[in-house]
């Protein structure tokens, strides 16, 4: 996914205003689920680490979804809907492909990783 989950962030938040309140409000099914957790670290290393690094820390061109903004600020809904639709302006793709089940799962994984405390 290369959920370029610029996700979860692309680097200014203006997404966040684009967020619809009844995607805002969605809540993740798998909250706090270990497994979910786990299969989110496979589809994150599979498809998002390319952009966002290994350790989901950001590369030069791509947002850490350790950041405040993504860890704190954002609902579970609005980073569901950045990754399902995207933010093209920002190299951020569309995942919609790869289904609710597995975008909640990344979801799962990425809020596991807790926030970089100088971010």
């Amino acid at each position: 996914m290369a959920w370029s989950l610029a996700l979860f962030a692309t680097s200014n938040g203006g997404w966040l205003a684009k967020v619809p309140a009844r995607d805002r409000d969605k809540t993740n099914p798998y909250h706090d689920s270990p497994e979910a957790v786990a299969a989110g670290d496979h589809v994150f290393h599979e498809h998002c680490a390319q952009c966002h690094g290994e350790d989901a820390r950001g590369t030069k061109k791509r947002p850490s979804l350790r950041s405040r903004r993504v860890q704190q600020e954002a609902t579970e809904g609005d980073l569901h809907w950045l990754v399902t639709n995207g933010s093209m302006k920002y190299g951020m793709p569309s995942w919609a492909k790869l289904g609710d089940p597995q975008i909640w799962q990344v979801i799962s994984y990425v809020r596991s990783l807790g926030a970089d405390p100088a971010k």
